[in-house]
């Protein structure tokens, strides 16, 4: 029997992080050692082997983006994983001059009106899209029982920021204010997002404070960049051979916001957003790897979002890498199960609650 790894969660505390991605090949996906890097944490097998693959392929930042996007896309294609069936539509939302896509994932068989999740991708703003994270849509479709909204928001370096997250918001918007025709209830909503997603949704979630209307339910940000100061110490534990590199992040970032002055903006960086920005938002829940630059970043938001009197959920799953549960290759770990099924649970509790003024911790207790 196969013990399940322990995690660590810290309730109404502090604790999450972001990490790119895994970009496999045929030939990296072979059988082979299963190796962790030396004098690291003890990986998942999966995971083990991710990190093996990644070390044999070519440097993601040395590909163009196109070359980066189509191999990130191959790699979830080659890792098979069985999702389950949903009602899946295209939606083309408004903005300034054209559109911004997305898909609506609802769960099949079921009718009514229903709570809605607006997830925003990962892949360092320049990798992903629908394809990619079709399989976690599903998922947190199904397990959520709610409608899905996947961005498909225009990524860099084609554009820069502060686009990506002006057509998050629009879809946001679209999906409180129009919703209801695509049998959303729009005082039922809540963010999501992974890696450089969860920049995206944990910004959002503290512009949407001054929207008129009802508030967002919850925020469930997993792995998220936060910051780019990339000086933290797991930065400098898992700098090299752990997938996602300190080098790749850079990378990422000169495409997104090349300028140091972008870099510092909260609305780039959730980190820097000042105490009262922070004040009066959703309940959090913030997922990390161990084994992940982006680790600490995201636990020092999760811990800033407690001070400031939110609640927060915080778990930090061991012996796994970054984009653990939304990468294919990585789907195998006992973590990304756990995962799921936090996530999920978390989110299915905020949005079918059906009082959600009688619960203390919304007004920051506890």
């Amino acid at each position: 029997m196969t013990a399940l790894p322990i995690r660590r969660s810290i309730r109404g505390g502090a604790v999450a992080a972001a990490l790119p991605l895994l970009l496999l090949t045929p030939a990296a996906l072979a059988p082979g050692p299963v190796a962790a890097p030396p004098a690291g944490p003890v990986l998942e097998p999966a995971a083990a082997r991710a990190v093996a693959a990644s070390a044999r392929a070519e440097p993601i930042w040395r590909s163009t983006p196109e070359q980066a996007r189509l191999r990130y896309a191959k790699g979830q294609r080659l890792v098979r994983v069985a999702a389950p069936g949903a009602v899946v539509r295209r939606l083309d939302v408004p903005y300034k001059k054209g559109t911004v896509r997305s898909s609506l994932y609802r769960p099949a068989g079921v009718t009514g009106d229903l709570p809605a999740v607006v997830h925003l991708h990962g892949g360092g703003w320049i990798l992903g899209g629908i394809a990619t994270h079709d399989r976690l849509a599903r998922q947190l479709a199904t397990r959520v029982r709610a409608v899905v909204v996947l961005v498909d928001y225009s990524r860099a370096p084609e554009v820069r920021f502060p686009v990506a997250l002006d057509e998050a918001e629009a879809v946001v918007r679209w999906v409180r204010e129009e919703g209801r025709a695509a049998g959303i209830d729009p005082g039922r909503v809540a963010l999501a997002g992974d890696s450089a997603g969860g920049a995206l949704a944990a910004a959002l979630a503290v512009r949407a404070k001054e929207w008129e209307g009802p508030r967002l339910r919850a925020q469930a940000l997993l792995y998220p960049v936060t910051d780019a100061g990339m000086d933290t110490e797991s930065y400098r534990e898992f700098a090299t051979g752990y997938s996602l590199t300190a080098r790749t992040m850079r990378w990422f970032w000169d495409a997104y916001a090349p300028d140091a002055a972008t870099r510092r903006d909260p609305a780039a960086a959730p980190l820097r957003t000042p105490d009262r920005g922070l004040a009066r938002l959703p309940p959090a829940l913030v997922v990390t790897a161990e084994a992940d630059v982006l680790r600490d970043e995201g636990e020092a938001y999760a811990r800033r979002l407690r001070e400031a009197g939110n609640r927060v959920v915080a778990t930090r799953y061991p012996a796994v890498v970054h984009d653990f549960l939304s990468r294919n290759s990585l789907y195998a770990t006992h973590a990304a199960h756990d995962a799921l099924r936090q996530v999920t649970d978390f989110l299915a509790a905020e949005l079918h609650d059906p009082l959600p003024a009688s619960r203390p911790w919304r007004a920051g207790l506890g």
